[in-house]
């Protein structure tokens, strides 16, 4: 696991965000960012997004076993919200 930060794509808009991931090789893309189902067309992609109701580590940190369920259940081009 790694951050959008740690892989220098801090600065990219969704959908370059979402094409940086697919490009090196990831599956899913956890993220907070409620209106990103709403930007984007997943349809034809290999990544699948997880939607979190919050960014707040600690918060993240006590529901672990919810989001990795998610992230177990995603299917490419899929949106699941956590």
């Amino acid at each position: 696991m790694t951050t959008a930060q740690l892989m220098g794509w801090s600065g990219l808009s969704n959908g370059d965000l979402i094409e940086s991931a697919e490009r090196a090789g990831f599956e899913v893309l956890i993220a907070a960012d409620k209106n990103l189902r709403y930007q984007q067309n997943l349809s034809s992609r290999r990544i699948a997004i997880v939607e979190l109701w919050t960014n707040h580590r600690p918060t993240l940190e006590n529901e672990f076993e919810r989001i990795a369920a998610a992230v177990r259940n995603a299917t490419p081009g899929s949106y699941i919200t956590a």
